[in-house]
């Protein structure tokens, strides 16, 4: 069953960064989710959208914000901009870089007014370097890093939707370098300038593997090493019913339950690290796992050491039972989304829901502290 969001009032006072002020400057992608994550956390996080910009307060990534609308190319406006960031833990831009510059709200001249502030720039190329100008979206950033030439097919890679460029490698590490900052700034009374992009991000989220290939326990191609569908005990397979399930048994024990609860008898399956008689088992997995449904090998497999999951539609997953038993999802506004995450013990995080507001009445209360 679906969980509703706690009440608004509850929500207010909820969340580990409760009392931490953050600016957005609106944009897309990853900016907004990580805002979105902030504000889940406690954060009073101030979004300054264009006007008319008819933002969607329903929408999942906007939820928890005040936003305001401005027209940025106005001087007075600007001036107002500058007194509510004097008054902020953090600001958050996506644009190009130069375009803070641009607007007059570069580091220099918002540090000079807020010495304390946390400045967190998010790109896909960075702020600086050959590509920094050019136009890009999560698969060109994710392309350069060595990640998408690792994920797909044996004939072509394969977009990983836009999880590891925009949103593991670019608002997460912008949340953890922002919050990083802050921390830092509490010590020192210094703010400073977090520049994220979604390439280094990406990058990092690699390092495992760049270790791996360095031990020669990686080859460049696809599909067929142990983690990227190559082995036949870490991969995907259809069912009769034209379902999916998923096996990672890579540990000895786990591989010993897979051939027990999968009646894996051929002795061919004894060479599990036998990279060279991984094409004829996975055939053969193939065939086994094809002659049950997804809902058969569910009875058999899940909940065991196998590490054994059915493959689940956006629509399937929040009734799956263990998603239902932690509330994972919840919903608002009639439409499913997920919950906040991680959770916390003692200040637990919550769904605030965004509202329009006026500069003037949020810098006043910034200002006296309410």
């Amino acid at each position: 069953m679906l969980d509703k969001p706690a009440s608004q009032t509850a929500a207010r006072t909820s969340g580990p960064l409760t009392g931490f002020r953050i600016v957005e400057f609106a944009g897309i992608g990853p900016g907004p989710f990580a805002c979105m994550l902030l504000a889940d956390m406690g954060a009073e996080v101030i979004t300054l959208d264009r006007v008319g910009a008819g933002k969607n307060l329903k929408a999942v990534a906007t939820r928890g914000r005040k936003v305001i609308e401005l027209d940025l190319k106005n001087k007075a406006a600007i001036a107002e901009v500058l007194e509510l960031l004097g008054h902020a833990d953090a600001l958050i831009e996506g644009f190009r870089p130069g375009v803070m510059e641009r607007l007059g709200l570069g580091p220099d001249v918002v540090l000079a007014r807020n010495p304390k502030l946390v400045f967190g720039r998010m790109t896909g190329w960075g702020q600086q370097g050959p590509l920094a100008n050019a136009a890009g979206h999560d698969i060109n950033y994710i392309s350069i890093t060595g990640a998408l030439a690792a994920i797909g097919t044996k004939e072509k890679p394969v977009p990983p939707l836009n999880l590891v460029g925009d949103f593991g490698g670019g608002a997460l590490y912008l949340v953890v370098g922002v919050l990083a900052a802050l921390l830092e700034a509490q010590k020192s009374g210094k703010g400073q300038v977090v520049d994220t992009a979604m390439c280094d991000g990406a990058a990092s989220l690699m390092s495992m593997f760049y270790d791996m290939a360095a031990q020669g326990r990686w080859s460049g191609g696809r599909d067929q090493n142990f983690l990227d569908g190559g082995a036949h005990f870490y991969g995907v397979y259809e069912c009769s019913c034209g379902n999916f399930i998923s096996i990672g048994s890579i540990e000895p024990q786990f591989y010993a339950l897979l051939r027990k609860h999968a009646d894996l008898t051929d002795a061919d399956f004894d060479a599990q690290m036998d990279r060279k008689a991984w094409p004829a088992l996975k055939a053969k997995l193939e065939k086994v796992f094809k002659s049950k449904s997804r809902a058969d090998w569910c009875t058999i497999m899940e909940g065991t050491d196998i590490c054994f999951a059915p493959i689940l539609t956006m629509e399937e997953a929040p009734k799956h039972p263990h998603m239902a038993a932690r509330q994972v999802f919840v919903e608002r506004h009639g439409v499913t989304q997920p919950a906040p995450a991680p959770r916390f013990s003692r200040t637990p995080s919550a769904i605030r829901e965004p509202e329009l507001a006026d500069i003037g009445d949020v810098t006043s209360a910034w200002r006296t502290g309410k």
